[in-house]
């Protein structure tokens, strides 16, 4: 027996056993992240010369979960080979969600692609098990998997544990969940205290406006920022006000007329109430400022309603007002201005502040008037899943009209449709034409609807 089989030996011992060509598997699963790790096996060394005593020998803990079913792994084999490869978040999401593991032997590949893509890392704390978590004790590439959520508790568990635990108790309590991270604020590092602050946009209340507030002086600018956005969206917090008068200082209104000036200096104090002095390139400095300040003012100052204001005429710093008005409508997600601007400025931003339905009928609004172009792509993009009839009607129409004159420019939007229509809306988009690539929708559709049933047998 070679120094690797006996390795994958002794590591199965006391875990769930599958049959023989699992184990082989997960053999491989583990001699694979040795390899990586730049172990060599089977030869003299510290490490290999005694399996039973090396820290890499030990079995790795008994699993606390449930494997997802033998179709669901290997419908994932599939999408990590290639196959629909978008739809991989999707996937882990859906699984986690049971509250299941994936099987060992997609360990390696899953970890490798959590390596080099961050987004799709939230769930695998869960999903990679007590082996997952074994395994990146081995590799140095994989150890990004301990920070992430296991389930352990505010007292004991990593970074990530203690962002779920707030965000979960948060969701219970939102006063309780302020009180804890409070008690334990000087002592948490600049990168979490950021974190944690953005966990309290969930029950966002006056309550919150004091520890917001002293948040303001913290050393680390991200802990400023994300302080300084939260309280944005409280008009009575003291940064709100702070931010009227600056705002008033900067525009002044009358009949059909907004007169508009920018400031000539970024200030300590505008700085410590998240203005950022130095632009973006491109962007001149006062503009800049001016951008930041009106987007921080409270929407209710401007004493009219949107559709009124962007109808006024601005003789100066014009784009510049509008744009800070789409930010605030982000930052405050204030439904009728988000409303308003998207008529302006359809970003996918501006989406996020409106309601699921609305999204969607907004979307489908626009892509019923609007050519398939990038902008489409990414308004598109905006709208949370799972589209309902409504937008996916509209979205398969605009498909059969632009197969007929430009088929080679349909490859986003097919995917998109097939990757956010609800999948039980598959047999709509079998059976809405017979154009091929309405088809890829629909057997795209089959596939995720498929891959649901598989996760809940």
């Amino acid at each position: 027996m070679t120094g690797w089989e006996e390795l994958a030996s002794t590591a199965l011992v006391g875990t769930d056993r599958r049959p023989y060509q699992g184990d082989l598997l997960d053999a491989a699963a583990v001699e694979v992240a040795r390899r990586r790790a730049g172990r060599k096996t089977g030869a003299a060394g510290p490490q290999d010369a005694s399996p039973e005593t090396s820290p890499e020998a030990q079995a790795a803990p008994a699993e606390e979960r449930v494997a997802v079913g033998r179709r669901a792994a290997e419908r994932l084999a599939r999408i990590m080979g290639g196959e629909h490869e978008r739809l991989l978040p999707e996937w882990l999401a859906a699984a986690a969600a049971t509250g299941r593991r994936v099987p060992p032997y997609v360990l390696p590949e899953l970890l490798e692609k959590g390596r080099r893509d961050r987004s799709i890392r939230v769930h695998l704390g869960v999903l990679a098990g007590q082996r997952g978590r074994w395994l990146a004790g081995l590799n140095p590439a994989w150890d990004y998997l301990l920070e992430e959520p296991t389930g352990e508790t505010w007292e004991l568990g990593g970074a990530a544990d203690r962002r779920a635990h707030l965000r979960a108790l948060r969701t219970a309590d939102p006063g309780q969940a302020r009180r804890l991270l409070e008690s334990t604020w000087e002592r948490e590092t600049p990168d979490d205290r950021a974190e944690f602050v953005e966990v309290l946009a969930d029950g966002l209340s006056m309550d919150d406006e004091p520890f917001l507030e002293s948040a303001l002086d913290d050393r680390r600018r991200e802990v400023r920022q994300a302080a300084a956005n939260l309280l944005t969206r409280l008009p009575g917090s003291r940064l709100s006000q702070r931010m009227a008068e600056r705002a008033r200082a900067c525009v002044t209104i009358s009949r059909k007329v907004i007169a508009a000036e920018a400031p000539r200096e970024c200030d300590k104090a505008m700085e410590r109430d998240g203005i950022r002095p130095k632009p973006p390139r491109g962007i001149g400095e006062r503009a800049w400022w001016l951008q930041q300040i009106l987007a921080r003012a409270p929407l209710s100052i401007w004493g009219h309603p949107p559709a009124t204001l962007l109808k006024m005429r601005i003789p100066d710093w014009d784009a510049e007002v509008k744009a800070a008005w789409v930010r605030a409508a982000v930052l405050q997600k204030d439904p009728e201005w988000a409303r308003a601007m998207f008529g302006w400025d359809p970003i996918a931003d501006l989406l996020e502040s409106l309601p699921p339905d609305e999204q969607q009928e907004l979307a489908a609004d626009f892509v019923k008037k609007h050519d398939l172009d990038s902008q489409l792509i990414m308004v598109l993009g905006g709208v949370s899943s799972h589209w309902r009839e409504g937008l996916a009607t509209a979205v398969l129409r605009k498909i059969v009209k632009v197969a007929t004159t430009q088929p080679w420019n349909l490859g986003e939007l097919v995917k998109l449709a097939g990757e956010r229509i609800d999948p039980a809306l598959f047999p709509l988009a079998l059976s809405y034409s017979p154009v091929e690539s309405v088809q890829q929708v629909a057997a795209l559709l089959r596939f995720r609807a498929d891959m649901y049933k598989e996760l809940h047998p």
